[in-house]
């Protein structure tokens, strides 16, 4: 029989979200767990699937438009139903009020400039395209074909800049001056609010070490030279963070108000940026993972992270979070601990700096690994002997490969 689909509860503190995009036409059949839209949240896009088969009757909710949580977004058809059970349902809903569906954009007129020739991307990662989320909904209101236009992000990623350099036109340019206003987009809002709750409430302590890299480094090489998935620095950082938990077990908790939470498996969150804000997957279960399958496991969640396609299982949970500012240069940095997180772990740059061996002075790749550490859960004590125990490993990394 017909039914209402409506907005999921994608947050636990959630009271709306906006439809985004929706992936099954009016009219169209679906399978179970066939995903029918893209819902934006604070934190990413996240596909809703369909919980039984079905045809999608009619949008309620347009494309863009803000939706309160538990209110119906979509009328659901069982096979053989037609648009008399549409009516029929909606007759039996008086409160509700159904959204237009918005209509197709027009692409703006620009004036002038002539545009240059486009240019095909380079058919990597198997000839998927990938692009960001703002970058997918530029496309579409401007009517831009995405296959037609060449990524300069990273890993050659459509950027929002690739999007108006299609159209032959310019990003538009905000001059800075203090009466021009940028709207918060719904991420930032939340990244503000999360970490300024975490500052202002959570009780930081820090802890730093200097790391000697050079045996830690020359395994990834060699690890590379014999797998056909190439394993990251951030991969084996991973497997250093998820055995430093195996040897100091206690570490492994996060802050409750009424109880503390101990875990048996490590789940790590990493920070990926986004052209929406920082975003961070969670790893699941890294202990149990080798070297090549985490490479895999990463690549394809950092993918994902960067595209806007996560579920929202795939960013929730662990009890430390793995941020690297690296590729920047940066020295080292303070983390803000991601709530409810006990730990985050800042890791810098690696560069030559002159260390002491024995009686000498001799070069060697040095990191700089700064913990922020949650002091209700974990005292300084325990902490210094997770890094400690941290430090040993990734010093002397061939306990992964025995």
């Amino acid at each position: 029989m017909a039914s209402m689909m409506r907005m999921p509860a994608l947050l636990a503190d959630a009271t709306e979200a906006i439809l985004s995009k929706w992936l099954v036409k009016e009219g169209e059949a679906f399978v179970v767990g066939q995903p029918l839209a893209e819902v934006e949240t604070e934190k990413a896009l996240v596909e809703v699937p369909a919980e039984t088969a079905g045809i999608l009757g009619k949008y309620l909710v347009a494309e863009g438009k803000n939706a309160q949580v538990g209110l119906p977004i979509a009328v659901l058809l069982a096979e053989g139903e037609d648009a008399a059970e549409i009516d029929k349902i909606l007759a039996g809903t008086p409160s509700l009020t159904p959204t237009p569906v918005a209509q197709e954009v027009a692409a703006p007129v620009v004036a002038a400039p002539v545009a240059p020739e486009p240019v095909a991307p380079v058919p990597a990662n198997n000839g998927r395209i990938f692009l960001s989320p703002i970058a997918r909904k530029l496309a579409r209101e401007l009517n831009v074909d995405i296959t037609l236009v060449a990524g300069t992000g990273p890993d050659g990623r459509i950027v929002k800049a690739d999007i108006y350099a299609a159209q032959g036109a310019p990003a538009p340019v905000v001059a800075g001056n203090p009466n021009d206003l940028v709207p918060h987009s719904r991420m930032r809002k939340a990244i503000a609010r999360r970490l300024t709750e975490s500052k202002t409430t959570v009780p930081h302590f820090y802890l730093s070490a200097a790391l000697i890299a050079d045996d830690f480094l020359e395994l990834r090489k060699k690890l590379n030279e014999w797998t056909t998935t190439k394993v990251s620095v951030t991969d084996l950082i991973l497997k250093t963070v998820a055995a430093a938990y195996s040897d100091v077990p206690k570490a492994n908790c996060i802050w409750g108000d009424e109880a503390m939470q101990f875990f048996n498996t490590v789940d790590i969150a990493v920070a990926v940026a986004t052209d929406n804000g920082l975003i961070t997957p969670v790893v699941r279960g890294v202990e149990k993972h080798r070297l090549d399958d985490l490479a895999k496991v990463t690549g394809d969640l950092f993918g994902r992270a960067r595209d806007g396609k996560l579920k929202q299982d795939e960013i929730q949970g662990g009890t430390i979070s793995v941020t690297n500012l690296g590729m920047y240069g940066t020295d080292e940095f303070y983390a803000i601990i991601n709530p409810p997180q006990s730990m985050i772990l800042a890791v810098g740059a690696a560069k030559k700096k002159p260390v002491v061996k024995g009686e000498q002075i001799v070069p060697a790749t040095v990191i700089n690994f700064t913990l922020s550490v949650d002091h209700r859960s974990i005292d300084g004590a325990l902490a210094a002997e997770w890094l400690a125990a941290f430090s040993k490993r990734f010093e002397n990394p061939m306990w992964m490969i025995v």
